[in-house]
């Protein structure tokens, strides 16, 4: 049983086993105190490790220069194989099926290339209703460019009448009214306004079982959830690592591509020399001969000065394993879910919580409509010190990243609310 009291937040915190890591991390300040820091679901908070590994890359820029790429500590050529395995323990693949390169719609545009093939009858793209603008723009310009009408087809599973999220099962009905003509589902595994975590085990299943491929934006999925993305039998995948992940303002992407597809010469993609077969890449050969895995969808020369935030921020990960992140955040959004509910009851308050309350449905996020209080509370508590998300029409988006966000944190967050709301009725 939960207490909305400082002293029972702080014996949480005490009890909390990756507490630690908190310190890890650099904290913004306002009006010279720490902020209580909610928006990990666009960007991460820096860790404080990541600049050495930064400067590693530029003093061996600086000493080396072109030798870099091979005399480096870490050499710059296969840089980015260092994250195969801390990578896989994250999404749930093999070390082979990921890779890390470009940003997260330029990959899903490649991937598209190769896993939407419209043929005949099988044309149609399945994705969801209010998917993340950028998501919505890419498919509808690769629909266009194949020539057909984006009108047709993509289609959108919708919530129901006066409901928030999706139900699974509209999904998989919406599968099988599509039938034949459904040539992929591409859908965000964790919706980016609600928060709601669709099963993907169960739709990826499905959907394959109508011979159709099937992909996932996991931009608000990695490093937030528990992903088994190779016993699932995804097809592919793409993340962004500036999220959950920590790796700095638009950085490098990471993606997965299922090892029953890496061996597949019919596979077409669009080729670059990183993605060719690293043994022979330097004999510049006219002929592509793809790298075995993921990395033979890479396409050029990977950009080392991005990838080492991102390094510092999977070594990390690997260290805490997704195991004790997962039972943390269960823990501490549980804990935030019952201070807005007590602080709602405390001031007769009237927002809602739009997001599932099912934690299998849920993830490191609370959606909040704010019924009536409109954006004036969100700009109150920007200026406090809490850093939220607003999105229109009226909601603001928690995410309590148990990387660094205490549960003293979410009791203080719940004070501010409190107040908050008392000073602008």
């Amino acid at each position: 049983m939960f207490q909305n009291t400082r002293e029972f937040a702080q014996q949480l915190d005490n009890q909390d086993a990756i507490s630690k890591y908190r310190n890890e991390f650099i904290f913004p300040k306002v009006d010279g105190k720490q902020v209580i820091y909610f928006t990990g679901n666009s960007l991460g908070l820096q860790p404080k490790r990541t600049k050495a590994y930064v400067d590693e890359i530029m003093s061996d820029w600086a000493n080396l220069a072109v030798e870099g790429h091979f005399y480096a500590e870490k050499p710059w050529w296969d840089y980015q194989e260092r994250f195969a395995k801390p990578l896989s323990k994250v999404v749930g693949a093999l070390p082979s099926e990921v890779t890390v390169m470009n940003t997260l719609t330029v990959n899903l545009h490649l991937l598209m290339v190769s896993f939407y093939r419209p043929s005949g009858r099988r044309i149609k793209i399945l994705c969801e209703e209010k998917a993340f603008p950028s998501d919505q723009y890419m498919l509808e310009s690769q629909v266009r460019f194949r020539g057909y009408d984006p009108r047709t087809t993509i289609v959108e599973i919708r919530r129901r009448e006066g409901e928030h999220n999706i139900r699974h099962e509209d999904i998989l009905a919406k599968i099988d009214e599509i039938g034949d003509e459904l040539a992929l589902v591409l859908i965000g595994g964790v919706n980016y306004y609600t928060g709601q975590v669709f099963d993907m085990k169960a739709i990826t299943r499905y959907a394959q079982q109508k011979g159709a491929f099937v992909g996932w934006d996991l931009a608000h999925a990695a490093g937030n959830i528990k992903l088994e993305l190779h016993d699932w039998n995804v097809d592919f995948a793409a993340w962004c690592s500036y999220k959950y992940m920590n790796s700095g303002p638009g950085n490098v992407s990471g993606i997965f591509v299922h090892e029953m597809h890496h061996s597949d010469p019919e596979m077409p993609r669009f080729a670059g020399w990183w993605g060719h077969n690293k043994e022979r890449r330097f004999k510049m050969e006219p002929k592509f001969d793809a790298a075995q895995g993921a990395e033979g969808w890479q396409i050029s020369n990977l950009p080392v000065i991005s990838l080492a935030p991102y390094l510092a921020s999977v070594e990390m990960f690997d260290e805490v394993g997704m195991d004790a992140l997962i039972e943390k955040r269960d823990r501490i959004t549980s804990y935030l879910e019952f201070v807005l509910s007590e602080i709602q009851r405390e001031v007769n308050g009237n927002f809602e919580i739009i997001t599932p309350t099912n934690p299998s449905e849920r993830a490191c996020q609370l959606s909040v409509y704010l019924h009536g209080e409109g954006r004036n509370l969100f700009d109150y508590l920007m200026k406090a010190g809490v850093i939220t998300d607003w999105r229109e029409p009226n909601v603001i988006r928690l995410a309590p990243v148990p990387l660094y966000c205490s549960f003293e944190d979410m009791y203080e967050f719940g004070q501010v609310l409190k107040k908050g709301i008392q000073q602008l009725h």
